[in-house]
């Protein structure tokens, strides 16, 4: 069974077949989702699904895209939305020096309060971090620190990034990515990370995997992703299936699917 640790399924681009597709996903191979909230809008959605869909569990926070829209009673708000019992992580929280907005202090100020409110709810973080390596590294260590659970979401960056979150005993998010021709980084760093540190993804809508790439994505691609996983680590599809699933159940606090 395949466990999908990151999705967007109250993203618009599900909503002409949400119910259908998230109802047909175990019969299908998928034992269970995390859906990752990203705004305050899509965190209520993110619950909604958790509690409809017993496959489905919520990540709770704020992209930092949307960190220009917070203000100081919005974290107690957030806290209190982790307090639901389909709530696994927060996230997904993070860096994102890509499109340079919002300003970055206004980024670290709520990465950092968001890291803080997961230590003090004892809950696992889903961490976005695109073109931020180095401040991303800097704040997990001064502000999360080692060996809390942490789940560096959608790794796009070297061998040895990856390793400096592995010795922090983080995990490391694989999706459609590695499947491209181009993605010679990714591909080296799944070749060192451990098979037992890895959890797939889909980040879907986004990212779909070859031979799917330009579509909208779903879970139902990540056999895709495990046979490239399996083929760079030269072991089987199932073996690849099996670890990630566990993986994920241990991180995200889940007893049985």
């Amino acid at each position: 069974m395949i466990f999908d640790s990151h999705a967007h399924y109250d993203d618009r681009a599900f909503d002409e077949d949400r119910d259908e597709l998230l109802s047909s996903l175990p019969e299908k191979g998928i034992a269970g989702v995390v859906n990752a909230g990203a705004s305050i809008r899509s965190i209520w959605k993110t619950l909604e699904l958790a509690e409809k869909y017993p496959h489905v569990y919520a990540a709770v926070g704020i992209h930092p895209e949307h960190a220009g829209e917070l203000r100081e009673e919005d974290m107690e708000w957030l806290r209190g939305m982790l307090a639901g019992a389909r709530v696994v992580a927060v996230g997904e929280i993070g860096l994102d020096y890509y499109w340079d907005r919002p300003e970055r202090e206004i980024q670290k100020k709520w990465f950092a309060a968001q890291l803080a409110l997961a230590r003090e709810e004892k809950l696992p973080v889903v961490i976005h971090s695109r073109d931020a390596a180095a401040d991303t590294l800097e704040m997990m260590k001064s502000e999360y620190g080692a060996g809390n659970p942490a789940y560096i979401h959608c790794f796009s960056y070297s061998r040895e990034m990856a390793a400096e979150f592995l010795k922090l005993g983080y995990m490391i998010g694989i999706g459609g990515v590695v499947t491209f021709k181009n993605a010679k980084k990714v591909k080296e760093a799944v070749e060192y990370i451990p098979l037992d540190r890895i959890l797939l993804e889909t980040d879907c809508p986004y990212l779909s995997p070859v031979p799917h790439r330009g579509e909208r994505n779903s879970s139902l691609n990540l056999p895709h992703v495990v046979q490239q996983i399996a083929e760079i680590k030269g072991v089987e599809p199932e073996a690849v299936e099996e670890i990630t699933c566990r993986n994920a159940m241990k991180f995200f606090g889940i007893d049985t699917l």
